[in-house]
């Protein structure tokens, strides 16, 4: 009996001290390799990779973004720690890829629209646009006023007699509505200096690209700026000089069927440069004298009376 106890006894020390011995080797061991993992998660910076492939001309968004954590040497220079750095990159706004990026590749700024990138024009254009270049000075570009991001209408005066005697001109409003996407080689939307112009690029259809393009050899070309937030089309019919000089403008009637040669009075100001005007027919000649009533001979008139 007193064999047996002892027995018992021996073997709790035995397992007591195997117990001891996992509890101070083996479990913290354990511990710390636990305890790591965090500790580098911790520790890993965090950037902002693709998370698919985006194609060029792309505009970013969240779902596109994903943030993983890499050692503090991995870390790419310009890299944005979080998604919505990384969307307002454009100035605030969500910006463009410049390149394609692919999948689990870092964001940077040399690659999207915005700071730190080059500039560029095509990456701001809406889907099935086209930029087009109008030439224009200080008086045509609206006295450098008209800045990338304003809304404008591309206005067509046409000299109708360059050869004739007096000048009779015609006014189209070409293309309305259209987004100035640079002055000159100024393409930053938040520029707030006017300059004095000697192209606008904006933003149109490849239809109207072709009517601009026709437009640029038939006369002047002029900007006219639209107010902020109007995007109303106007119904604008074409002007002719008699419309406004002849005392209002006529009926679509009377101007189809009228022809002749434009009745003006006084000066006309055309781009900024006066040119004198001929009266018109009705008021530059005096009234005719009477026909005098042809005398018939003596003779003729006896044989009349007879």
């Amino acid at each position: 009996m007193r064999l047996v106890t002892i027995a018992s006894l021996g073997a709790s020390a035995v397992l007591g001290l195997g117990a001891l011995f996992v509890a101070k080797i083996a479990l913290p061991n354990a511990a710390s390799a636990k305890s790591v993992a965090p500790r580098l998660e911790q520790t890993g910076q965090p950037i902002v990779v693709a998370s698919r492939a985006i194609k060029y001309g792309e505009k970013l968004e969240a779902g596109m973004l994903a943030v993983i954590k890499v050692p503090q040497n991995a870390v790419p220079t310009g890299s944005f720690a979080t998604v919505d750095q990384a969307l307002q990159a454009d100035h605030g706004a969500p910006p463009v890829a410049l390149t394609p990026i692919a999948q689990r590749e870092a964001l940077l700024p040399t690659k999207l629209s915005g700071p730190g990138a080059r500039p560029t024009v095509a990456a701001e254009l809406e889907e099935g646009k086209r930029a087009y270049a109008v030439k224009v000075d200080d008086a045509t570009g609206v006295g450098g006023h008209a800045l990338p991001g304003d809304r404008v209408d591309v206005v067509l005066m046409r000299d109708l007699t360059p050869d004739g005697p007096t000048r009779n001109y015609i006014s189209y409003v070409v293309v309305q509505n259209a987004r100035v996407l640079g002055i000159d080689l100024n393409a930053d939307p938040t520029s707030d200096k006017p300059a004095s112009p000697n192209t606008a690029t904006i933003e149109v259809s490849v239809e109207d690209s072709q009517k601009l393009s026709i437009a640029a050899t038939l006369g002047t070309l002029s900007l006219a700026l639209r107010r902020n937030g109007e995007a109303t089309v106007a119904s604008a019919r074409p002007m002719r000089t008699a419309d406004f000089l002849s005392g209002g403008a006529r009926t679509g009637a009377v101007r189809t069927a009228y022809r002749g040669p434009a009745v003006s009075y006084g000066i006309l100001i055309v781009e900024g440069a006066p040119s004198k005007r001929e009266r018109g027919a009705s008021s530059r000649k005096a009234a005719a004298p009477p026909v005098p009533k042809p005398v018939l001979p003596q003779a003729n008139a006896a044989d009349a009376l007879s």
